[in-house]
């Protein structure tokens, strides 16, 4: 598992101090870089603005190009952005309105604000990057939300992000500020888990959810914005996953892509792991007949957090390398598949006892 926070000697600051480590000489320059002026056996010394910033990390670990932020009072850097990885996200708020039964990040009271770190960051991100919005639910604070999308589309336009949301608090007011941002800039990642009110409100553990996620999917075809639907795949909505498919194939055909996701097991996973997770190592009819409705009609259609081992073969070219490196692992069963490259491997959190009963190397 990839290490996201890192150990720094204590800093005299009173403000959140966002930094972009630099090691070797860069063609553009920030009044935010760090320069790196000595190394020892597990620590690097980096020079910014008169004063020292020392890391403690493996001499191995890529560092060059990573953008930290560093918290008054705390000997932790956070790694927002890692100039090596594909996989970057910031976690926008812990508030969360809604209560899923497989949560993995069970939501908290309490907001610490950085949208201004974040936007420093995003600034400082390499060349094209994509950067993933997560919560708890970012909408919660949607004005801010929405004010760091349109001022780092205009100092970063080669940015694209992709925003985690249940959709649960636009507003038809709202589609102006998702012109401004450029629809071509966020795709919205936003879950739906039945096709009708009674089991999607269930899941997620709010009523009127379904008919309030239908209304502003209505607002964000309007508005031309990327849509990727997600579907967690549980014992819960096992039965009706071809209903499923025919809905959004009949009533949202505009989504970019519907994601039909393996479960994590943490936070409200893992308590609730025995009566939601789904073998599909062993059991894959209902997937089928989902997929096949959904491409017949048009829609594209991907499997998320699923080994390749746990889908049949036929099936496989819709399962791609989804979990992000800083959270996968692979068993020791994976050694010797040949397809170890191609898959995107199983949650750090995964435990074999209560998983995939059918994973085989391939």
């Amino acid at each position: 598992m990839i290490d996201l926070r890192l150990k720094v000697d204590p800093l005299p600051i009173v403000e959140p101090l966002v930094l972009r480590l630099c090691e070797r000489d860069r063609s553009e320059h920030s009044e935010y870089d760090a320069h790196l002026i000595g190394r020892e056996t597990g620590c690097r010394e980096y020079e910014h603005l008169g004063f020292s910033v020392r890391i403690h990390a493996s001499d191995e670990l890529p560092l060059d190009g990573d953008v930290l932020m560093i918290l008054p009072g705390q000997p932790i850097a956070h790694r927002l952005i890692r100039a090596t990885s594909m996989h970057n996200t910031l976690l926008i708020t812990e508030q969360c309105d809604q209560l899923c039964v497989m949560c993995s990040q069970p939501p908290k009271k309490h907001h610490l604000d950085f949208f201004d770190q974040f936007a420093i960051a995003a600034k400082l991100a390499p060349s094209g990057a994509y950067i993933g919005i997560s919560g708890g639910e970012p909408l919660l604070h949607k004005a801010r939300l929405f004010e760091f999308l349109a001022s780092t589309a205009v100092a970063r336009p080669d940015l694209r992000f992709h925003v985690l949301t249940n959709a649960q608090h636009f507003e038809a007011e709202d589609m102006k500020h998702l012109d401004e941002i450029g629809p071509e800039r966020v795709l919205w990642g936003i879950p739906l888990y039945a096709s009708g009110s009674e089991l999607h409100d269930e899941i997620v553990g709010k009523p009127g959810a379904f008919h309030r996620l239908e209304r502003n999917l209505a607002f964000l075809m309007r508005a031309g914005a990327a849509v990727e639907l997600r579907t967690v795949v549980m014992q819960q909505n096992w039965g009706i996953l071809p209903d499923l498919a025919n809905f959004i194939a009949n009533r949202l055909p505009f989504v970019s892509v519907w994601a039909l996701m393996q479960a994590e097991r943490i936070g409200f996973g893992r308590m609730n792991w025995r009566t939601t997770f789904k073998d599909t190592s062993t059991e894959f009819s209902a997937l089928k007949s989902a997929i096949n409705m959904a491409v017949a009609k048009g829609v594209e259609v991907a499997l998320y957090n699923f080994p390749l081992c746990s889908v049949p073969p036929d099936y496989r070219q819709f399962a791609p390398s989804t979990i992000s490196d800083w959270k996968r692992k692979f068993l020791d069963v994976c050694r010797e598949c040949s397809s170890r490259s191609a898959c995107g491997g199983f949650f750090e959190w995964y435990s074999h006892d209560e998983g995939f009963e059918g994973i085989r190397p391939l």
